[in-house]
C-alpha cells in the first residue's frame, strides 16, 4: 500500500487525433473526480477489435439514450464498464469517475472480493461484485443509507484514493468522430497548401528559367547544320553503287570469253577487290594470258580439258 501511495498517479495524455485536430495544446489532463447521479455498470463478452462498438451499444440501452458516456477495461475475456447519459456531466465536463479505477484490470483494483468505496459531498458509492453469480454491482446514493448498506456486507473494503489513482477520462463516440472530422479536414486543407506551395515554387522557378537564364543557340545550331550535312552525304554515298560498271565488266568478259570457246563460271567483288574464273581450251590459254593477264590454274582442269584460269581485273 506504501509503494502505490508513493507512485506517481498516470495522468491521460492527448492522442493522435487531437494532434492531428490541433487541439493537443486544449486537452485537459488534471480532470476532477466526480459521481455522476446515473451511473450504471455492466460486463460483456469480449470480442476484439469491437470493443468501443460492444461497450457503447450495451451502455446506450442501460441508459435509455445513444449520448452516453462511457469508461471500459478488458481482462479475463470480458468487458467490464461503467456509463452514464451525457447530460449528468453537463455541470462537471472535464472530469472522471473514481470508480473506474476499481474495474478490473485498472490501477487501484485488487480483487473481485473486495468492496471498493468512494464517497463526496454526502454522495456514497460502492463497486462489489456478487459472490454467487459473479456480476458487477454498482451502489450509489446518499452516505448516510449507503454506507450502512454496504457496511453491512461480509467483505472487505477498501476505499478508492483519487490522489493516487490513475485518471481514466470518460468517453464519447460522437465526440470522438467529431474529432475525427475536424482533424481530417485539418490535413486536407495543410496537405492542399503544400501542394500548392510546391506548384507555386515551380511556377516561379521556371520563370526565372524562362527570363534570366541566356541562351547560346549558335553553337547548337552549327552543331545541328554540321549533323545534317554529314547525314546527307552519308545518305548520297549509301546510295551510289558499282552495279552497273561490274555488269558492263562482267559483259565484256563474257564476249570475250565467247570467241575463244571459253566459258566464264565466276565473278566475284569482296570490297574494292575482283575475282573471276573461266575454263579456257588449251590453245587459247596464251591469248587470254595476254588480253586479261590472269593466271592458269594447271591443276584445276574440267572434264572437257579444259584448263581454269584466274583473273583479277
Amino acid at each position: 500500500m506504501e509503494q502505490r501511495k508513493s507512485a506517481q498517479a498516470a495522468r491521460p495524455m492527448p492522442g493522435l487525433s487531437d494532434m492531428l485536430a490541433g487541439e493537443a495544446k486544449n486537452y485537459v489532463r488534471d480532470l476532477q473526480p466526480y459521481l455522476p447521479q446515473d451511473i450504471v455498470g455492466g460486463v460483456i463478452p469480449h470480442v476484439s477489435g469491437t470493443e468501443d462498438e460492444a461497450v457503447w451499444n450495451a451502455a446506450s440501452q442501460a441508459c435509455g439514450t445513444e449520448k452516453v458516456h462511457y469508461v471500459y477495461s478488458i481482462d479475463g475475456g470480458r468487458i467490464w464498464y461503467l456509463a452514464c447519459p451525457s447530460a449528468s456531466l453537463s455541470s462537471n465536463p472535464d472530469s472522471w469517475c473514481p470508480l473506474a479505477a476499481a474495474l478490473p484490470g485498472n490501477s487501484e483494483h485488487w480483487d473481485k472480493e473486495t468492496v471498493y468505496l468512494y464517497e463526496q459531498e454526502g454522495l456514497a458509492s460502492a463497486l462489489r461484485w456478487d459472490p454467487e453469480t459473479g456480476r458487477m454491482q454498482v451502489f450509489l446514493g446518499a452516505s448516510r443509507t449507503i454506507l450502512p448498506r454496504v457496511q453491512s456486507m461480509d467483505a472487505n473494503f477498501v476505499t478508492i484514493n483519487t490522489e493516487v489513482a490513475d485518471i481514466i477520462p470518460w468517453q464519447n463516440r460522437t465526440l470522438k468522430t467529431e474529432k475525427l472530422s475536424r482533424a481530417t479536414v485539418r490535413m486536407l486543407i495543410f496537405t492542399g497548401l503544400a501542394v500548392a506551395g510546391i506548384a507555386l515554387s515551380i511556377l516561379i522557378f521556371n520563370y526565372i528559367s524562362i527570363n534570366f537564364i541566356k541562351r547560346d543557340l549558335d553553337t547548337v545550331k552549327r552543331e545541328t547544320d554540321k549533323a545534317a550535312n554529314d547525314l546527307m552525304l552519308n545518305a548520297y554515298n549509301a546510295m551510289q553503287s558499282n552495279t552497273i560498271k561490274h555488269m558492263v565488266r562482267i559483259q565484256e568478259i563474257l564476249d570475250g570469253l565467247s570467241k575463244l570457246d571459253s566459258t566464264l563460271v565466276r565473278y566475284e567483288v569482296t570490297g574494292d577487290r575482283v575475282e573471276w574464273e573461266a575454263l579456257v581450251p588449251p590453245a587459247f590459254v596464251q591469248t587470254v594470258i595476254k588480253k586479261y593477264g590472269v593466271r592458269v590454274d594447271e591443276k584445276d582442269r574440267s572434264k572437257d580439258e579444259r584448263i581454269r584460269v584466274i583473273g583479277n581485273r
